[in-house]
């Protein structure tokens, strides 16, 4: 879809496993609790009344802890899991009235999916694994290698395209997996804890390499992590999932200057937000009388970057400016240190509250 029009709307989407889940919809709806549920009715609550709007060519990440429902979530979206009630459009079409047979040009044509253990088949070369898919659909052999050797030069793996998984690194076996997915030429890519296994090091170079891939190939991206710097490093917007239930939901500036709850401020808490704040959200009106002459910040800078740029600039002040040169607004190392502050004082104040609630309880 184009124009900002969403690519997927999820809208009233409920997950309930057990033996009758439909008998008990409305209790949920009603108020029931995930723990209620369980005790009484012998029920486990998935999804809970999940509305969202992913839109199309951006990046939205699903975080939570352990049990909060984002795999359960993301397997909705291929119906590799069937919700209990609700609906899942995608360019306009509810998947959940597809036909077994449209269900699976669906799966094969329209989405791809990337693991967090990789899901390489061990008997097949790192080419074979990446061209599997083409060969599901028919693709000619040459083409499909033509292709595949694309795909493995974009990620680069050029000269182990003979290889076998056993044979490669954590981060080269994910790196062929991504190959793999993007050898599809689907408009949906579909991400599950994709890195979670991975070093820190190799960890952020799969991020990057995803960033810049992104950058150029637009597709619609559903990531599911578990870590919030991932999250707010990569997600165009980002949803947060609590025992099944959204807790809050926006941009990477929104979960930060605006945490919904106790729970949301626990987790952003440790968050250096001078590397994820940007000079858009400190920016103020430009004055009539500003001097077209200063430097320019580009929309999106952080304030860690702004900061290290007006510091080293003949200019304290600067023009915040899009990618075609428009000026959006102006900002003042004297603003941008002063949000800096803020931010690390907030964080400084946490800490202290936490210690403090430590040695009550230890006193107590």
């Amino acid at each position: 879809m184009i124009n900002g029009q969403a690519s997927i709307e999820i809208r009233d989407l409920y997950k309930i496993f057990g033996r009758s889940p439909e008998q008990h919809v409305s209790r949920v709806r009603s108020g029931l609790s995930k723990a209620e549920l369980g005790k009484v009715h012998g029920h486990i609550l998935g999804l809970n009344n999940i509305n969202i709007s992913m839109p199309a060519g951006k990046i939205q990440v699903i975080m939570g802890l352990s049990g909060s429902g984002k795999s359960t979530l993301i397997r909705h979206i291929n119906r590799l899991i069937e919700p209990t009630s609700g609906s899942i459009m995608i360019d306009g079409r509810n998947i959940l009235e597809m036909s077994e047979l449209e269900l699976r040009e669906f799966r094969r044509n329209k989405t791809a999916m990337v693991f967090q253990r990789f899901a390489l088949l061990p008997h097949r070369t790192v080419l074979d694994n990446v061209i599997f898919g083409l060969e599901v659909r028919g693709i000619d052999k040459a083409r499909s290698r033509a292709i595949g050797m694309r795909w493995i030069e974009r990620v680069g793996l050029v000269g182990f395209e003979k290889r076998y998984p056993e044979e490669l690194s954590g981060g080269m076996q994910q790196r062929v997996g991504l190959a793999r997915a993007l050898s599809n030429d689907a408009s949906i890519l579909l991400m599950d804890e994709a890195y979670s296994a991975l070093d820190p090091l190799i960890r952020t170079d799969m991020q990057t390499m995803l960033l810049e891939l992104q950058a150029e190939l637009k597709k619609t991206v559903v990531f599911i992590t578990h870590d919030l710097d991932e999250a707010l490093r990569l997600g165009d917007r980002i949803v947060i999932l609590r025992d099944g239930s959204i807790i809050q939901q926006g941009d990477s500036q929104d979960i930060l200057l605006n945490p919904a709850d106790d729970y949301i401020e626990r987790f952003v808490k440790d968050v250096n937000r001078a590397r994820f704040l940007k000079v858009d959200a400190v920016m103020e009106p430009i004055p009539p009388s500003v001097n077209r002459s200063l430097p320019t910040l580009m929309s999106g800078s952080t304030l860690e970057t702004a900061a290290v740029e007006l510091t080293n600039s003949p200019s304290y002040e600067a023009t915040v400016v899009d990618s075609a040169g428009k000026p959006l607004g102006a900002v003042s190392l004297r603003k941008i240190t002063a949000a800096m502050s803020s931010a690390i004082a907030k964080h400084e104040a946490m800490k202290r509250d936490v210690a403090i609630d430590a040695v009550d309880a230890c006193d107590r």
